[in-house]
C-alpha cells in the first residue's frame, strides 16, 4: 500500500489519480484492439476459410490473407468497399481454359469456378455434351473443356434414311451411337474423325469385294483350204463346216449396295475349241470346145436337132450369164465331151428330166433361151446346187 502513502505515512491522492490515468488508458486501448480486431469470411474459388484482420477494406483484408489478385480477378465486394466483423468476401480467380466447341478450338479467360459456370458463361445449350464433370473445378491454368452442342443429322444406310438429333462430336461416334458398323471396305461419305455440324448428312456405303461374274463370247473358227485335181477350177466344195467356239472370262466384281460399280478381268478359259472349216478347191482344167463328133450328124430326123418350141421370156439372166461364164466360157453350144452340154453345161439326164426334151436332144442343141428355161426349173427344185460354179452367181 506504500504507493499510494507519501514517505511521511500519510495517504496521497496525487499518486492514486496517476495510477487510475494508467489503468483508464490500458481499457482504453483493450477496447480499441477488441473493436479493430474482425472475423471475416474468405471465399475463394469454391474454398472458404476464416480471417483474422485489422483491416477496414476488402483489399486490406485480401492483402493480410496473401492473396494476390489480379485485375481481370472478380471480387464482391468490391477492393475498396468497407468491410465488418462477419463480412464474407468472394473472390474468383480469373482463368485461361482451353475450350472445343464443336470442333473448333479456342482460349477462354472465365472467372468461373467450375465447369458448370463455363457453359453458362459461354451461353451453349445445357443439353450439350460436355468432357468434364459439371461440378469439376476450373485451374488457373491448363484446364480442358470439350463441349459438343445438340445438332441434327440424317443417317442414309441400307435402304434406310434415319434423322436424328446427337450431341456426339464426331462422325465416328454418330455412328457407333446408332449401331452402325462399318465393314473393311465400307464407305463413309464423311470421313470418321470428322466433327459433326448441323444438318450434316452421312451415307454408308456397303462394299462387296467378293462376287465373281462369268461371260461366254465366241471363238470365230478359221478356214483351211486344200485343192483338189477331181474338181473344176472355180469348183468349191466344204468337206468340213466350221463351227465357233466358246471363250470364258472371268471377272471380279465392286458391288456398291447391291450394284455393280466395277468389274476386272482375273482370268479367261477357251470351253470349247472352234472347229475349223475345210474347203476344196477344185484345179482340174475345164475342158476346151470341141466340135460335134460327124456321127452327130446322122442322127436321125428330129432326134439332134432343135424342135423349134419357143422357150419363154429369159427369167434370172445375168445370174445364169455369170454361171455360164464360169461353166464353159460362155459359150451356149458348147459339148464338152464329157457328158456335159452347153452352157450351163446340163448332162442328158438332168436336161431330158427337165423337160429339155421339148427342145433338143442336149443343151448345146438349144438355144440360150431354152437353156435358161430349163436352168430356171430346176433352180426352183434344187437352187444351184446342181452347179459347181453356182458361187459366180454372188460374186
Amino acid at each position: 500500500m506504500s504507493k499510494f502513502f507519501t514517505s511521511d505515512g500519510k495517504f496521497s491522492f496525487v499518486k492514486v489519480g496517476a495510477q487510475l490515468l494508467v489503468l483508464c488508458a490500458l481499457v482504453v486501448g483493450l477496447v480499441a484492439f477488441v473493436g479493430n480486431n474482425k472475423t471475416i469470411t474468405l471465399n475463394v474459388d469454391g474454398k472458404v476459410s476464416s480471417v483474422q484482420t485489422f483491416g477496414g477494406t476488402v483489399g486490406q483484408v485480401v492483402k493480410s490473407a496473401n492473396l494476390e489478385l489480379n485485375p481481370a480477378d472478380r471480387v464482391s465486394p468490391s477492393v475498396d468497399a468497407s468491410v465488418q466483423n462477419g463480412t464474407v468476401i468472394n473472390v474468383n480467380k480469373a482463368k485461361e481454359v482451353k475450350v472445343s466447341l464443336d470442333g473448333s478450338e479456342k482460349t477462354v479467360n472465365t472467372t468461373a469456378q467450375d465447369v458448370a459456370g463455363l457453359v453458362t458463361e459461354l451461353g451453349v445449350a445445357s443439353a450439350s455434351s460436355v468432357s468434364a464433370p459439371k461440378d469439376a473445378q476450373l485451374s488457373i491454368a491448363g484446364s480442358y473443356v470439350s463441349i459438343s452442342t445438340p445438332k441434327t443429322v440424317s443417317l442414309v444406310a441400307d435402304g434406310k434414311v434415319d434423322t436424328a438429333t446427337t450431341t456426339a462430336s464426331t462422325v465416328g461416334k454418330v455412328l457407333e451411337d446408332a449401331g452402325l458398323v462399318l465393314g473393311a471396305n465400307d464407305r463413309s461419305s464423311q470421313p470418321v474423325n470428322a466433327h459433326v455440324v448441323n444438318n450434316m448428312v452421312i451415307k454408308v456405303s456397303r462394299v462387296d469385294t467378293g462376287q465373281t461374274a462369268v461371260s461366254t463370247e465366241d471363238v470365230p473358227f478359221e478356214t483351211v483350204t486344200s485343192e483338189s485335181g477331181e474338181l473344176l477350177k472355180g469348183e468349191k466344195e466344204v468337206t468340213q463346216k466350221g463351227a465357233a467356239g466358246k471363250l470364258e472370262k472371268t471377272y471380279k466384281l465392286v458391288l456398291v449396295d447391291g450394284r455393280e460399280a466395277s468389274r476386272t478381268q482375273v482370268s479367261e478359259t477357251v470351253a470349247v475349241q472352234p472347229v475349223p472349216e475345210k474347203v476344196t478347191v477344185g484345179t482340174k482344167p475345164k475342158p476346151v470346145a470341141q466340135a460335134a463328133p460327124a456321127a452327130k450328124a446322122a442322127t436321125p430326123a428330129g432326134a439332134g436337132a432343135n424342135t423349134g418350141a419357143a422357150a419363154p421370156a429369159m427369167m434370172n439372166e445375168a445370174m445364169w450369164d455369170k454361171i455360164a461364164q464360169c461353166e464353159s466360157t460362155g459359150n451356149w453350144s458348147i459339148n464338152s465331151g464329157n457328158g456335159y452340154y452347153g452352157g450351163l453345161q446340163f448332162d442328158i439326164r438332168t436336161w431330158i428330166g427337165a423337160g429339155g426334151g421339148a427342145y433338143a436332144p442336149n443343151a448345146s442343141l438349144a438355144t440360150k433361151a431354152q437353156q435358161i428355161d430349163i436352168a430356171n426349173r430346176v433352180y426352183a427344185q434344187r437352187g444351184l446346187q446342181p452347179w459347181g460354179c453356182g458361187w459366180a452367181a454372188t460374186s
